[in-house]
């Protein structure tokens, strides 16, 4: 990975929602938003997929659609290359 990315992982690690979403997903193998929105305490669905696409634009999110629902999981290799702490709570 280039410096560009690690700049885009550490930028979108940096804000504390996104923080706890990518915390939540170590603990979780996967999350649809509903779910992430609950524990999270987020006003809107709007205001999650806000936090969700800087952290998909990253690379360290993958998504999964079945039906009308999107699932998310953590591309561990790449929290593994940048924020390797994060993975040993």
């Amino acid at each position: 990975m280039t410096d560009d990315c690690a700049v885009k992982v550490y930028k979108a690690l940096g804000e504390a929602t996104r923080f706890q979403i990518v915390k939540m997903l170590v603990k979780n193998s996967e999350m649809a938003c509903l779910e992430m929105a609950n524990h999270l305490d987020v006003g809107a669905n709007s205001t999650l997929t806000h936090h969700l696409k800087p952290l998909f634009d990253c690379g360290l999110l993958a998504v999964r659609k079945e039906g009308t629902y999107r699932y998310y999981s953590l591309q561990r290799q790449i929290l593994e290359q940048y924020a390797p702490a994060l993975l040993r709570d």
